[in-house]
Parts: C-alpha cells; structure tokens; sequence
C-alpha cells in the first residue's frame, strides 16, 4: 500500500491555494470607487479590465494540460501563484491604466493556471468530500477577499496598501508550494488506491476530444456563466424591478452565495455515500425549482427562499462534475479536460452575464427566465453527458 501521509500533509496547503484563488475575486469592485478618480480612468472601464482578467484566466485553463504534462502541478501551481501575487504588487504600484493592463496579465494567467491544476490534481488524487471542500475554501476566500480590502479602502493605508497585502499573502504561498514541492510527487493517485467499493465507470477511456469531452467543457460554461449571471443581476432586479431596499437586495444577494458555500461543506460530508452523479442530479432540481420560485417571489421571505434553493442546488455541480472527470476520461486526458472545463468556465463567466446585461436594458425581469432556461439546458446536457459516458453512478473514492 502506498503510504498515505504525503496526501495528508498536503491537504491543507491546497486547501489554502483554492483560498487566495478566491481573494482577489470582488476585491477590484470594492477598490474600483477610490482608483478611478485617484489614476483619472472612466468609471466604467472596470468591466473592461475584468474581461480582460477572465479571458486570459480560461486561455490558461485551456492550454494547462499540456503545460501541467511537461512540468507537473506542483511547480505550475507555484509559479502560478508568484505571478498572481507579482501582479498584485504591480496594481498596488499603478501608477495609470498601463500598469493596471500589464497587472492583468499575469494575474489572468497565474489564476486561471492555479485554478486548472489544482482542480485537476484533486479530482485524480483525493475524493469527492475534498473536492467540494476545496470550492468551500474558494468561497471563503472569496468572501475575505472584499472585507480585507474594504478594511484597507476605509483606513489610512488605502488600496494601495490592500493590494500590498494580497499580493504578500499570494507570495508566502506560492513560497508554501516551493516548500512542499516533493509531497506533490508523492500522493498517489486514486486508481493506486481503488478500495473494494470503487468502480470506475466502462467507459472510462473517453478521448479528450471526443463529443463527451467538449460537451463537459460546454456545461461549465454554461454552468458558471448562470451563477455569475444571478449574482450580479440579483440586487438590481430587487430593488429596480420588485421595490426591495438595498439593504434587504444586498442580504438576498449573501444569502445565494452563502447557500453555495455552505452547501458545498454539506456536499462534502455526503458525497462519499451517495455519488457526484446523483448529488449532481438532486441539485440540478432543486436549482431549477429555486429558479422558479424567484421568477414570481414577490416578499421577502419568498425571495430569500428561492436563491438560498437555488444556491444549494448549485452547489454540487461544479465539484462534482469536476471530481467525476477521471472516471468519464482517459487518464492521459483527464487534465486536458479539466483545465478545458475551468477555461470555459471562465468564457462563460465573461460572456453570459454581459449578455444578461444587454437583456437587462430591454426588460429586467427577463434575467429570471433566463436563469430557468439556462438550468433546463444544464439538466439536459448533464444527462448528455452521463449517457455518453456509460450512465453508471459514480462510486465512493479512496483517498479521505
């Protein structure tokens, strides 16, 4: 038996990488109201610096599997992440727009690499339960992220000095990777370590580029363009469409990507028993019934209601389809559709909601259907996808 510690030890590291992938997330907006008037930039040339960050972000999941089969996870994560926290420190330092365009280059590619390998590398060596663990941890870095820099923006040390901090928190982890670089040639992977109540799928010898596998990179760019979409659209709806306060917008909004976070913790404690396919198929409907609700919710306690139903039914999907890769694919090209995953992901993020954007200028109210369609379109290509891949339910994973 390969000894498990090295997987043990290693654990909390990636936990913390999956974590500083999320800081940097919502920071900008937070910061954005004191750097345009401060640098002498139009207000609404965030959404430009945005895109760019998230298309160079899915160019760099799209290419990982190549690169991460020349130079393996650990040493990709690790630069990965000194270029995240390298252009960190160069937005700290911007001077003018320039710097800020040159920022986003590496921190598009470092987090859009960090994001593909590690997914990559806990789908092949750990189980369901840390997988939908580790999106928590993204989650959680995710919701640190804006408080640190509304801290900073609040206080004497400015954004300026709220980037120096991420950023040196992003560089003391990517000098954690270079610390524990042996530990990641040495965890096994989960086929060394198959237990008498795993077995993979017949048709586990998927291409990459077979219909399967372009079809999974299509559903997380659908599935991630959906989540975004309702999260940035839901405040607006409340209070321009339904009359909500800011106030009462602003908890709803919480409250839909708490229920993600939350529900993917809860995920974890379940998976092993029940399945990514079937944990994928509960939350898949109960998505699409959340969705529902919130197209003719009207009071506070219906609304609320409906995107927590939503959130927690969202919460299985990414991880889980995530995780079941290696058992749909080829072990040769089971990175290469991961990191194709998370580079459509990010396609996704970076077009459906500013085409719910252009919807949102014709009619408002339009944005709920779309989320409801867009589940619909996420069950029928889920169901796709489980038949091309032979159907079975995914069985519990080895390494705890």
């Amino acid at each position: 038996m390969v000894p498990r510690r090295p997987a043990f030890f290693l654990l909390p590291v990636i936990y913390l990488g999956f974590i500083s992938l999320g800081l940097p997330d919502g920071t900008l907006g937070v910061a954005w109201p004191a750097i345009y008037p401060e640098l002498g930039l139009p207000i609404g040339l965030v959404g430009t610096i945005t895109i760019v960050v998230t298309l160079l972000s899915g160019a760099a999941g799209f290419s990982s599997g190549r690169i991460i089969a020349r130079f393996h996870t650990g040493p990709v994560v690790m630069v990965s992440c000194a270029l995240t926290g390298s252009a960190l420190l160069l937005v700290a330092h911007a001077p003018g727009l320039t710097w800020l365009l040159i920022a986003a280059v590496p921190l598009g590619l470092g987090a859009g690499a960090v994001d593909a390998g590690l997914n990559g590398f806990v789908a092949r060596h750990y189980s369901g339960r840390h997988m939908n663990w580790l999106h928590a941890c993204w989650g959680l870095g995710a919701t640190c992220g804006p408080l640190v820099m509304g801290q900073a923006v609040s206080s004497a040390a400015g954004w300026r000095g709220g980037y120096l901090l991420l950023g040196a928190v992003q560089l003391t982890l990517a000098l954690l990777f270079l610390l524990t670089l042996r530990l990641w040639a040495s965890v096994p992977e989960r086929a060394a370590q198959a237990t008498a109540r795993e077995t993979l799928t017949p048709s586990a010898s998927l291409a990459a580029d077979s219909t399967a596998g372009w079809l999974s990179a299509a559903i997380f760019a659908l599935y991630a363009g959906l989540e975004a979409t309702t999260g940035l659209w839901v405040a607006s709806i409340l209070m321009v469409g339904r009359g909500f306060s800011p106030g009462v917008a602003a908890l709803c909004t919480a409250g839909y990507y708490g229920a993600i976070t939350g529900g993917r913790i809860l995920v974890g404690f379940v998976v092993e028993r029940w399945g990514n396919r079937t944990l994928v198929s509960i939350g898949a409907t109960a998505a699409l019934v959340g969705a529902g609700l919130f197209v003719v919710a009207t009071s506070t306690l219906t609304v609320a209601v409906a995107l927590v139903v939503l959130g927690l039914g969202l919460a299985p999907v990414y991880p889980c389809l995530m995780h079941e890769v290696p058992r749909r694919f080829a072990a040769n090209a089971a990175q290469t559709v991961i990191g194709r995953q998370s580079g459509a992901a990010n396609l996704g993020v970076a077009i459906i909601p500013a085409a719910g954007g252009w919807l949102a200028q014709r009619h408002l109210e339009s944005i709920p259907w779309v989320v409801v369609a867009g589940v619909l379109g996420l069950i029928v290509s889920i169901r796709w996808l489980d038949r091309l891949s032979g159907g079975a339910k995914s069985a519990p994973t080895a390494v705890e």
